[in-house]
């Protein structure tokens, strides 16, 4: 898989804008930082991986390349060993609305959220 032919930062709308020949992507921080493909997020091994819970307002400091191959994200909650290569990248593209509900789904089954503000406990009365 070849690289985007623009990589867009826009930290203000926390996203990366990867511009395609035939089409454009914008992916959010938030979505990008959950599929990390660092061993942190995936694991070391099938069924190992970690369910990233609370990063709503996760944002993106910088991108850097990492050879040829492949993209770097420092993200601003201090995570950045993951390297996306361009092949990933276009995975998360072309698969963005399915592995975007996969992950809410796995969220509310574990009784999370994305919030890293909400509490676990719920106060009644006053």
């Amino acid at each position: 898989m070849s690289p985007p032919q623009k990589i867009r930062l826009n930290k203000a709308e926390k996203a990366l804008t990867l511009e395609y020949k035939d089409s454009e992507f914008v992916l959010p921080a938030e979505y990008l930082r959950v599929y990390s493909p660092s061993a942190e997020v995936r694991g070391h091994g099938i069924g190992e991986g970690t369910l990233v819970e609370g990063k709503l307002h996760v944002g993106i400091d910088r991108v850097a390349a990492a050879g040829r191959y492949a993209l770097q994200i420092f993200f601003d909650d201090g995570h950045d060993s993951g390297i996306y290569t361009w092949d990933y990248l276009r995975e998360l593209c072309d698969t963005r609305d399915e592995k975007w509900s996969a992950y809410l789904a796995r969220l509310k089954a574990a009784g999370k959220g994305r919030d890293p503000d909400e509490s676990a406990v719920k106060f009644i009365g006053g």
